[in-house]
């Protein structure tokens, strides 16, 4: 064993390396052990007490004024009774049509997650624009950490998700699509925020069994766990299926709801606590707690 030997500035040497003293000295990051013994009870809030709505891009923005319209004019009201928001939205048709041409290209994986991302920002800024009148205000990476200042002036924040990685974009376990689109950028973006409420509106009234638009009779899953519906594997799902993996592992942010977004009371239900669409929750609840 080398002698280690801790100078007066709490500076360890004697095997070759400076170490500084501190609980993680000498240890490796990728240890199992190590990453074990790092969990914390305590996980911060960024910005606590607001409601991640996550706008379909091709189940809403895509339909136009008969969906987003009355979409809009409730989230204003809303605001309008004191309800904090930020906004996300994807890309819809037109990032399909990107990432089409991005295949026939051959692009590999981290530049097809970098081009959709542009796409978005189109769907983001129209959003913007409709809601402007009530305080909304384009959210982009480089403002994220004014975004408490943005809720306390009373603005409604609206932002993209997607693409999380840009160039770095980890491959796919399968295709060549990216995994991570905008579904899983905004929960990204809900767990650092430590949002209590986050809202996925879609075109569809939950997640069914089968296709609820080629299978009328298809039965509605009212709240089942990430890890159930990843084992169910069903063919179909109106959510990235990678949102349910980071809800497994995540730390604030413990389930989410799915509703349709064409009956725009439904926000206000969800908001009121009523049952309306599909809970999924997280299976294996953490037992550390959060503070803001």
């Amino acid at each position: 064993m080398p002698d280690i030997r801790q100078s007066p500035s709490n500076l360890f040497t004697g095997d070759g390396r400076t170490h500084v003293g501190s609980g993680l000295m000498r240890e490796s990051l990728v240890s199992t052990r190590l990453l074990r013994e790092t969990d914390n009870d305590v996980v911060r809030a960024m910005v606590p007490g607001i409601t991640m709505v996550a706008i379909g891009g091709s189940s809403i923005m895509d339909r136009g004024a008969e969906a987003l319209v009355p979409l809009t004019r409730e989230i204003a009201a809303l605001h309008g009774e004191g309800h904090k928001f930020v906004l996300g939205v994807g890309g819809g048709a037109r990032a399909r049509h990107t990432l089409e041409i991005g295949l026939d290209l051959g692009l590999p994986i981290g530049g097809l997650a970098r081009i959709v991302g542009g796409i978005e920002e189109q769907n983001r800024d129209m959003l913007q624009f409709l809601l402007a009148p009530h305080g909304a205000v384009t959210l982009i990476k480089e403002h994220f950490q004014d975004l408490q200042l943005f809720i306390s002036k009373g603005m409604i924040p609206v932002c993209i998700g997607q693409p999380p990685y840009h160039f770095w974009e980890p491959p796919a376990r399968e295709g060549l699509l990216p995994e991570n689109g905008s579904d899983v950028g905004l929960f990204l973006m809900a767990e650092i925020l430590g949002s209590p409420q986050l809202v996925f509106v879609k075109d569809v009234d939950g997640i069914f069994e089968a296709d609820p638009f080629e299978n009328p009779d298809a039965k509605r899953i009212d709240e089942i766990t990430a890890a159930e519906l990843l084992e169910r594997n069903l063919p179909e799902l109106p959510i990235e299926r990678e949102v349910l993996r980071c809800l497994e592992n995540s730390k604030l942010v413990r389930s989410f709801r799915l509703i349709d977004g064409r009956r725009p009371e439904n926000l206000r239900a969800y908001l009121a606590g009523e049952p309306v669409g599909t809970l999924v929750t997280q299976s294996a609840r953490n037992n550390g707690k959060t503070t803001s």
